[in-house]
This record gives C-alpha cells, sequence and structure tokens, in this order.
C-alpha cells in the first residue's frame, strides 16, 4: 500500500486489507503471481502521471484463479491472466492476495502456460511480443537483417531480446550496462553495443542503413537515431521514453525509405488480438531460456525492489510469488 502524506512526502508497506475494501468489480482473483515493472515503480513513488489517488496498491500485471465471476464468463479457479488496462494505475493493482476487477480485462491462460511463466513474460513480453506483431505486419521478418532493442537489460529489453531471436531474427542488444553483456547473449542476442552507437549527434537528416529494424525503449534523439539509420521499408517500434518524449527528425527516413514509425499500446489492446499474443507466447513466440531472466521475491520485498528499479539497479524481470 502506498501513502501519500501531507508534507507531500510517499510511503510504502505491506499492510492487512478485507476483501470488501477492494472496488466493485465484476471477478473477483485469487492472485498467485504478479510481475514488477517500471510503471509500478512510478506508481509507487507518487508518480500523479499513472497513479493520481492514494492511498493506492500498484501492479499492472497479475496470474492467478477465480474466486467468483457475476458474469459467468469464467469458471471458479480457472487460471487467468489480467494485465494493463487500469489495473495498478487508478485501480487497485496486483501487489496483493486478491484482486477484483472487470471481466473484459481477463485472459484465459493458455494451456501450455504455467501461471509462473506468465508473469515472468508479463506486460514486459506483452509488449515486445505486440510490437513484433506489428512490425510484421508492416512487413518485416527475419531475413531482412538485424533488429536493434535499445534499453536491452531492462524487462521489456530482456523480453524483447529473447522473442526476437525465438522467431529466428537477429538481434542488436545497445545497453551502457556493459557487465550485462554477457547475460543479453545468452538470452540470444548476436552482438552488444553501448548508447553512444544509437545516439547520433550529426543532426544529419539521414544516415546510412546500419539496422533492418528497432524495438526502442529509450525514445527521444535514440529513437531518432534508430529512424534515420533504418533500412528501406524497415519497421521501428516505439515502446518507451526513459530518454525523452520528444522527436525531432525531417520526414525524410520516411518518404526516401519507407520507414514504418510504430507506436505501442499495450494497455488498451483490442481482447481478441491481446489473447491471440499471449497464445504466441505460449507457443512459437515462447523464449527458450525464461529461467535466467527472471528472480522470484516475495510480496513483503516488493517495496525494496520497486527503489532498486527507480535506481536503475536490477535487470531482467522480478516476480512476486504471492500464494501457492
Amino acid at each position: 500500500m502506498v501513502r501519500e502524506h501531507e508534507d507531500g512526502s510517499f510511503s510504502k508497506s505491506i499492510e492487512e486489507k478485507n476483501i470488501e475494501s477492494l472496488p466493485a468489480n465484476e471477478v473477483l482473483i485469487k492472485v498467485h503471481y504478479a510481475g514488477l515493472n517500471f510503471k509500478d515503480a512510478l506508481s509507487s513513488s507518487g508518480h500523479k502521471g499513472i497513479t493520481k489517488n492514494y492511498p493506492h496498491t500498484p501492479g499492472v500485471d497479475a496470474a492467478g484463479s477465480v474466486v467468483w465471476d457475476a458474469t459467468g464468463k469464467f469458471l471458479v479457479e480457472e487460471k487467468v491472466i489480467c494485465t494493463s488496462y487500469d489495473l495498478g494505475m487508478n485501480t487497485y493493482g496486483a501487489f496483493a492476495e486478491y484482486i477484483c476487477v472487470p471481466a473484459n480485462w481477463i485472459v484465459k491462460l493458455p494451456q501450455s502456460m504455467s501461471l509462473e511463466e506468465s508473469m515472468t513474460l508479463g506486460t514486459a513480453a506483452y509488449t515486445a511480443a505486440l510490437a513484433l506483431y506489428k512490425m510484421e505486419r508492416c512487413g518485416q521478418h527475419s531475413d531482412t537483417g538485424e533488429i536493434v532493442v535499445t534499453g536491452a537489460s531492462g524487462g521489456v529489453g530482456t523480453m524483447a531480446i529473447s522473442i526476437l531471436t525465438k522467431a529466428g531474427y537477429s538481434v542488436i542488444a545497445s545497453s551502457d550496462k556493459v557487465d550485462q553483456y554477457d547475460f543479453l547473449q545468452q538470452l540470444g542476442a548476436q552482438r552488444c553495443i553501448s548508447r553512444s552507437e544509437v545516439n547520433d549527434q550529426s543532426n544529419r537528416p539521414i544516415l546510412r542503413s546500419r539496422w533492418a529494424g528497432a524495438i526502442d525503449n529509450v525514445g527521444g534523439n535514440t529513437l531518432q537515431t534508430l529512424i534515420k539509420g533504418c533500412s528501406k521499408e524497415g519497421c521501428v517500434a516505439s515502446i518507451g521514453l526513459v530518454d525523452s518524449p520528444n522527436l525531432s527528425l525531417t520526414v525524410y527516413p520516411f518518404i526516401l525509405n519507407g520507414v514504418n514509425l510504430l507506436g505501442i499500446d499495450s494497455a488498451e489492446t483490442k481482447m481478441v488480438t491481446r489473447q491471440h499474443i499471449w497464445n504466441k507466447l505460449s507457443d512459437e513466440w515462447r523464449p527458450k531460456n525464461l529461467d535466467i531472466a527472471k528472480r522470484i521475491v516475495t510480496l513483503d520485498e516488493i517495496p525494496m525492489y520497486m527503489d532498486m528499479m527507480l535506481k536503475g539497479q536490477t535487470s531482467g524481470r522480478i516476480v512476486a510469488k504471492i500464494a501457492n
């Protein structure tokens, strides 16, 4: 539970509450696992762009079993996934033993996937997979050349590397965390480069082709560089804005090289697409090396890991085991 104090500060702690204190929604879910994301860490620090009202429980990723369903859409004890929408933002989130959510936020867990695996993947893998899905719909394919993943050591970055590799792509991982390069190559990256190599300062309107496409978690000048250096008909998927939300470049990469800039909104994806992506993650896009990309923690440890995440001291996926 994150609380706001009169002096403008925020605190977080584990509290015991009743199920009746949850919002009145259609489906009650017992949470078995929850994934920790940067958005959760921002919510815990009082970021009003994420969460407007406090006290609040963060957590945008939950996996568990249905306790009751007022709509009759789900069976009792059926295993389900609930990610995105308003969960953990302004609706009490996944870092609790129970959540109560609308039925149309819920995806049935694919048969070949465990609850733990679904949260190892979580919004991070879902977002990366959605980026690849949109890229391929615009003509990207594995034999067109290398794909750059920026912010490669983060949750979305590591999942993007794993999913792209499983889908047959050659991946360039961009990160300034040199101590993570071996780990990124274990995930499947063909090579690792520093952020400076995707941060062109020449102000040229277009660059020589250096990659066939990109999944970007950084934004700002990095995103501009990825677009300007992309090969003809390549796709650049914009996911994050760690560096900056601003974009300043000419239309030359788009009209001379036919580059596609794709915006990735994982929060409000249509349910038919959402279920399709989860099914692909359970099958042909299922990463081979999930165990090396995750860390299992307890509910009590979540506040500490949120602080570490805000300081850039985490890598891969952090998964909280909430209940058996």
